[in-house]
């Protein structure tokens, strides 16, 4: 019996003992799992390269490389001690005790990710061999789905631990298909129901509808970019009190059609495409014939031109152009080449090579770059562009490595890269149509002839100088005299120096009359059938100063086939696995009639960009109908549902209305991609109508402190070309002409003449547009320099052409109060108003009231009114008793630089003959002392939060 008792017991504990030796080796088999699958792509991607890898002599002695190396440590001993984390110097280098490793904030690991570091560590620092570590990755890499997240099929990283990296559902919401959520029958607006679902799980309501006045300023704003006229707010304010919604819905369609709705919305695209008139850098060089993309955008958007085709076309045109005339000519490519040699295209395909414009209104100039670089630096601009524009995807991100946070591999950035190998920049000829507006030409073109023969002149002058010392050290040497051209090639011994009879003067003012010369030759295009295009064909090289000239060749190889290649680290010499051109494998979208692999696109370089846009405009594209969608509701609303609209990567903000964003995504496919279609139903919705105050507004701004609920409408200062643009229709001067040539507004005397450097000389200065009918018009038609900035736009936040403006800045900073108060723009404004406020009311008490109307859109009260008639009155005295300094222009600069060669400066003269025969705006000085007391009034109400706002 005690046998068997004692046999039982020893049963017993060899159970014990087998069960613990089973969860021993179960507990190493997960602590080597998880050092396969974490641990060791941290210590890849933070530690091998400067600590073993590469061949080199790992930094501090350590080589972290293996387990030996870890134990063994370097310099400061012992890098791990097993099972005893806080003793290891890698734990505290990655926890930034003591030791900070690595180095770069940016790079440092997250506190997941050193709990896992410690956890290794604790288990005995367990590194198992390559066998045991492949056997982990398979068995991981048949689930899709775990707790560590998801994984995403992509065309495949630079390594296996990116490829097979996983995500959380929640941070791809972007990359998953749109689906349209499901409504109830019964619900008459599907934005009111998202919208108002939310505010009532958070316990709130939404404010109450805002008043008419409010509800038209706002919707003129938001459609047209301009205010109501007092008569139109009276009238709205009188159908509304009969019939609210005919009343606002007839408002809407009327806003929707009028002509100034695509100046408006134009304006929010060139934000984000970036539009100027120049190339900006070192040369800021003209792109004479920029505007004419910028009245495309306004054409397509007021026809209402489907959001897909819009795409399209800007991606495109030149494409589109090219087949559509092929099949005009009977596939006769001798006639096509004889085409594009004239520009002498239809009107329907003039149209289309114009929108591809799009593709050269990044910031660009090759001086002092090599050409491949120069080339190289223009595709990147491109394929951000692109990415950006229409797929809130910043695509830089992931040039030079796999992306750290998004499913992108560097693979599908060449992919994307290799679709523009075979789009070249040219200036094409190209017919004008009917639609563009070609007003002011002969006036233009005279004032820049005027300009390129004062320069050619004064370049002659010093030239003949030279030619004469030249011909003089001919005659002293006994040698026959040749001209500059024939004597280039000549020995030193056998022609006279360089800058023979020339000082540093000379030499100085030469370069300045050449550089002008070539600034106003390329200003003379603006009057040509040009276009700043591009088209397909093969790379033919560039010279260093090809910003100057880019013509389009007498002969284009559209059979060439480039082979294009991953860079490695982004650098055209580390080329990595040669690449098809495609599309971002991530989304799982495959293109039209796919090649054998459904990302790639089509090899021929003439449908690669109708390919990859009809890709990006496929119903089945997740990204691109969120993208747009985001942007129209934050024009409107002043905050995007998605808090990045450029950026929909792990990184963004994630939606705070994502059903809403999906469903009006889905809608917008669904109609046709028409944008008017989402104008109106945004704005019809009570979402819109709001007022901007809410009766729990003091508790909402401590639980919703940013609005995210949307439970009032939020407020927004006007923009910068509002301001103006409103300033203008109030006063009357507002030249309402749609299109053509930029135009040039007055702006701060000191900026405009400011000297600006550009390569070897000085910019010349900005002159304003002769006449104020010329200067007023709409500030989408002033022109855009990338190098010299309106003073008055860029104090409020007028975004930098150079990058993608995305959400503007609203900050608040003093020089906008001391703008709006003392700047010669809102002087010029006052006094045109009170022009017109005496024009059409004659007493006091009425122009005060008048005022008030034409700014505000309502009657002063009782208190308002008694206080500034007397303010008026009281300014009258002032200035009866002031007399205003006269404005002087000038029509010529003395300007100063310094000679590169010699380093010594000189002067030359700039003429300005737009001032010799100026109509300036009137000033303080041309009216009475009642107009400039008036004029202090307009300027107060110009300066009040109620008219520099929308509520």
């Amino acid at each position: 019996m005690m046998a068997s008792r004692k046999c039982a017991a020893i049963y017993s504990m060899l159970m014990v003992i087998l069960l613990w030796a089973g969860h021993a080796r179960a507990d190493q088999a997960a602590h080597e799992r998880e050092f396969t699958l974490k641990v060791l792509p941290l210590l890849k991607s933070k530690c091998f390269a400067c600590h073993g890898e590469g061949g080199e002599k790992p930094k501090g002695d350590l080589d972290v490389t293996s387990r030996d190396g870890l134990l063994k440590g370097g310099e400061s001993g012992a890098a791990v001690v097993s099972k005893k984390p806080d003793e290891s110097l890698v734990f505290q280098a990655v926890n930034w005790d003591g030791l900070e490793m690595p180095p770069k904030a940016n790079d440092r690991l997250t506190q997941q990710q050193v709990e896992i570091v410690r956890r290794w560590i604790a288990a005995g620092a367990p590194w198992p061999d390559e066998a045991t570590q492949k056997k982990h990755w398979e068995e991981e890499r048949q689930t899709p789905m775990t707790a560590d997240g998801m994984l995403v099929a992509t065309s495949g990283g630079l390594s296996d631990a990116w490829t097979y990296r996983r995500y959380q559902p929640a941070d791809l919401w972007a990359f998953q298909p749109v689906k349209k959520p499901e409504l109830p029958s019964s619900v008459p607006n599907a934005i009111d129901h998202f919208h108002k679902s939310k505010l009532q799980l958070s316990g709130n309501e939404p404010a109450p509808t805002a008043d008419p006045r409010t509800l038209i300023r706002r919707a003129s704003f938001d459609l047209i970019g301009l205010p109501p006229t007092p008569e139109e707010v009276d009238q709205f304010v009188a159908a509304w009190k009969a019939d609210s919604v005919k009343a606002w819905d007839d408002l809407v369609d009327r806003l929707l059609a009028s002509p100034h709705y695509g100046e408006r919305w134009a304006q929010h695209w060139f934000d984000v495409a970036r539009y100027a008139d120049t190339g900006g850098m070192a040369n800021d060089f003209e792109r004479s014939n920029m505007w004419r993309y910028r009245d495309y955008v306004i054409r397509s958007l007021n026809a209402d031109k489907p959001y897909d085709r819009f795409v399209l076309e800007q991606l495109a045109g030149d494409e589109l152009a090219d087949a559509a005339a092929l099949e005009r000519l009977g596939d006769d490519a001798a006639k096509l080449a004889e085409v594009r040699k004239s520009g002498d295209y239809t009107e329907q395909e003039a149209e289309w090579i114009v929108a591809s414009s799009f593709l050269r209104i990044g910031p660009w100039d090759n001086a002092m770059v090599m050409p491949p670089q120069a080339r190289q630096i223009y595709v990147d601009d491109v394929v951000n562009a692109v990415g950006q524009t229409f797929l809130a995807t910043t695509m830089r991100c992931f040039k030079c490595h796999d992306h750290k946070f998004d499913p992108l591999p560097t693979r599908d950035y060449y992919r994307v890269y290799a679709t523009f190998a075979g789009t070249q920049m040219a200036e094409r000829p190209l017919r004008f149509t009917r639609d563009e507006n070609r007003e002011g030409f002969a006036e233009g073109r005279a004032f820049v002839e005027h300009m390129l023969r004062h320069a050619t002149t004064e370049k002659e002058k010093i030239l003949a100088k030279q030619e004469a010392a030249a011909k003089e050290w001919y005659e002293e040497h006994q040698l026959p005299y040749k001209p500059e051209d024939a004597r280039k090639n000549d020995p030193d011994d056998q022609k006279p120096p360089r800058h023979v009879g020339l000082d540093h003067i000379d030499e100085g003012q030469l370069k300045v009359r050449e550089q002008d010369e070539w600034i106003w030759q390329r200003a003379l295009e603006r009057y040509e059938p040009m276009v700043n295009a591009v088209y397909d064909g093969a790379d033919l090289g560039m010279a260093w100063n090809a910003a100057k000239k880019l013509r389009m060749p007498a002969k284009v190889n559209t059979n060439w086939q480039p082979v294009s290649y991953i860079l490695l680290g982004g650098a055209l010499e580390a080329t990595g696995d040669p690449v098809q051109p495609g599309v971002l494998s991530a989304l799982g979208v495959p293109v039209a009639a796919p090649a054998t692999d459904p990302n790639l696109l089509p090899e021929d370089i003439t449908q690669r960009r109708i390919a990859l846009a009809k890709w990006i405009t496929d119903p089945r594209n997740p990204l691109t109908a969120r993208a747009i969608v985001n942007r129209v509701w934050q024009y409107h609303f002043g905050k995007p549902l998605a808090g990045n609209p450029n950026n929909f990567g792990v990184k963004g903000a994630k939606p705070t209305h994502p059903e809403l964003l999906d469903w009006l995504a889905a809608d917008l496919v669904e109609h046709g991609w028409q944008l008017k279609r989402l104008h109106k139903l945004i704005m019809t919705s009570r979402a819109y109508q709001m007022s901007g105050s809410h009766p729990q507004s003091d508790e909402l701004f401590k639980t919703d402190p940013n609005n995210d609920l949307l439970a009032f409408f939020p407020a927004r200062r006007l923009t910068a070309e509002e301001l103006r643009d409103a300033m203008l229709s109030i006063t009357g001067e507002l030249n309402p002409a749609m299109g053509g040539l930029p135009v040039f507004p007055e702006m701060n005397l000191e900026a405009a003449i400011q000297p600006r450097m550009i390569q070897f000389s000085l910019a010349p200065a900005y002159q304003p547009s002769r006449t104020p009918r010329e200067r007023n018009r709409r500030s989408i038609y002033a022109y855009r320099g990338r190098g010299l900035h309106d003073p008055f736009l860029e104090v409020f936040n007028q975004p930098n052409p150079n990058d993608s403006c995305d959400l503007r800045d609203v900050a608040a900073v003093s020089p906008q109060a001391f703008t709006l108060l003392n700047s010669d723009v809102m002087s010029d404004r006052s006094i045109a108003l009170a022009l017109r406020v005496e024009r059409e009311a004659k007493l006091l008490d009425e122009q005060v009231s008048h005022v008030f109307q034409l700014t505000l859109h309502r009657s002063p009260t009782n208190t308002e009114a008694d206080r500034l008639t007397g303010y008026v009155r009281r300014m009258q005295t002032y200035h009866r008793n002031t007399k205003p300094i006269a404005t002087k222009y000038p029509t010529e600069i003395t300007r100063s630089l310094v000679e590169e060669f010699s380093g010594k400066s000189f002067d030359y003269v700039e003429i300005l003959p737009t001032f010799e025969d100026y109509v300036p705006d009137t000033k303080p000085s041309d009216v009475s002392a009642e107009t400039r007391a008036l004029a202090d009034l307009c300027l107060l109400l110009f300066n009040s939060h109620e008219f520099t706002h929308v509520n």
